[in-house]
């Protein structure tokens, strides 16, 4: 039997030792008997309309299932990462921007992909995370839309948007995105797949029927690396081919830094020295933030992203490391369309799987099988790395994240949030707002008659049962700790200071 360590923890998943070869290939054949039969099963309970694409969603299942169950140990022998080449990493300082008469016919060739898989539960929010409003009562989604479609208007060109949803996200998000109907942009949807959980003992799926809805604990997205061929299975790829389209821009819809960047786009369509690159993975410095991010490495022969999920035990710190590991992954992805195309056609795209372990509310043991749309990396030809501002790297996870964006620290121009010219270092504050207060975005909300003066702020600690009046001040180093049963009131017009000793 496997031996998975137990909690939600996503790791990579280590063999237990057996008396002989042969012990082991006939017990991981009958494991994949055994799932195969149960999977033929859910087929057959389907409705007859359902069954085909079923069978092809369950295919892609199995092939996971099946290298999950072949592989040996850690997929990175960590003593074979090489040192990054010097040519691994383009500073962004360095890109050209393109002429005018060039960026008409540049974004023709584009296609914007947002990764709408997540809901809003963590923070609170019922239905898709891209439906909270993060400013101005706007959502993602709405900010998403109004860039794109400003770019269209100024540039004369129809960049569509494409939204890969998950079961969670996609009724909903059909619903929301009939109001852009009479606007100046292309929308188009796709689900990820469907996969089923699977008990950790047995190894074989929990669901006992396909009606997703009504066991939603029995089935899962597998991770944004179902992105490729999901986005192949929809049909779109193969329309945005025909239409002539060259790459696509894939970014999570909660990093409002994740903009059409024309710079990049040039250097994908009108490289000088080299031929084009199928696969560009931003990054930006890593500081002590990001140490548990994905970063980039050097590794038989190939530039590929190395997750925390693959580190040995013994190399955690290593990975932490700011010295040894400059860069992490920002999740912003360009890559080749007629090249993605070649890498499934050819059955190249050999994602690491991460084993994400789980405990549902009943106390049963599960786990998932994802992968990471940036692991696609190593299967492209001419891939690099640039490292760019860290401005392009604004998710939103937490309300301190929803603090910042929704205060005077941006201004907002077509969707996009731009740094206030006033503030003086070119980095966001540190903020961190105690989660039994302030996690929800409802209770965070309550909280603040309006978003405090941020412009001078280093750090701010909020713990605890505080409130802030209107037209508070916050600058430098802020630290407000409630004691249990206490409760604080910053007041009206309020200025809380510290600077740094």
């Amino acid at each position: 039997m496997l031996d998975i360590s137990s909690g939600d923890k996503k790791v990579r998943h280590p063999r237990a030792s057996s008396g002989s070869r042969e012990f082991k290939e006939a017990t991981k054949q009958d494991a994949y008997n055994h799932l195969q039969k149960e999977l033929s099963k859910l087929v057959d309970l389907a409705p007859e309309n359902r069954r085909r694409h079923m069978r092809e969603e369950f295919d892609g299942f199995a092939s996971l299932f099946t290298r999950f169950l072949e592989e040996q140990g850690p997929s990175v022998e960590w003593d074979r990462i090489e040192k990054l080449p010097g040519d691994a990493v383009r500073d962004y300082k360095t890109l050209e921007t393109p002429t005018t008469d060039l960026v008409h016919s540049m974004l023709q060739k584009l296609v914007v992909v947002k990764l709408n898989g997540g809901l809003g539960t963590s923070m609170g929010c019922h239905g898709p995370k891209s439906v909270i409003a993060v400013r101005n009562d706007l959502t993602f989604l709405d900010l998403t839309v109004q860039q794109i479609e400003h770019l269209n208007k100024t540039y004369k060109v129809n960049v569509p948007l494409v939204l890969m949803n998950s079961f969670n996200t996609d009724a909903d998000t059909e619903q929301v995105v009939r109001k852009y109907k009479k606007l100046q942009i292309e929308i188009h949807t796709f689900n990820q797949s469907c996969y089923p959980r699977i008990n950790r003992e047995t190894l074989m799926p929990i669901a006992k029927n396909t009606n997703v809805e009504a066991d939603l604990e029995a089935w899962y997205p597998p991770g944004h690396g179902d992105f490729y061929q999901s986005f192949h299975n929809s049909g779109l790829l193969k329309k945005f081919l025909n239409e002539g389209r060259e790459y696509c821009f894939i970014s999570n819809i909660d990093n409002l830094g994740a903009t059409v960047d024309l710079n990049i786009l040039n250097l994908l369509l009108n490289p000088k020295y080299s031929n084009k690159h199928e696969f560009v993975m931003e990054v930006t410095d890593k500081t002590r933030a990001d140490v548990k991010g994905g970063t980039l490495i050097h590794y038989e022969n190939k530039l590929r992203l190395l997750e925390i999920a693959q580190v040995p035990n013994e190399h955690v710190d290593d990975f932490k490391s700011v010295k040894t590991f400059k860069f992490f992954n920002t999740n912003n992805l360009w890559a080749k369309l007629d090249a993605i195309n070649r890498v499934l056609e050819q059955n190249r795209l050999n994602l690491e799987i991460i084993v994400n372990n789980k405990s549902l509310g009943n106390g049963l043991n599960i786990i998932q099988l994802e992968t990471a749309v940036g692991a696609a990396m190593k299967s492209f030809e001419g891939g690099i790395g640039i490292n760019v501002p860290r401005a392009r790297f604004l998710p939103v996870k937490k309300t301190s994240d929803l603090l910042l964006v929704m205060s005077n620290l941006y201004s907002l121009k077509n969707g996009s949030l731009i740094m206030s010219p006033q503030r003086m270092f070119p980095t966001t504050p540190l903020v961190k707002l105690g989660d039994n207060h302030f996690s929800k975005v409802q209770e965070f909300l309550r909280r603040f008659a309006n978003i405090p003066d941020l412009m001078e702020l280093d750090h701010l600690t909020v713990s605890g049962d505080v409130t802030f009046g209107r037209g508070v001040s916050l600058k430098g180093t802020v630290i407000i700790i409630a004691n249990h049963g206490d409760r604080i009131d910053i007041p009206s017009g309020a200025f809380a200071s510290k600077k740094p000793d």
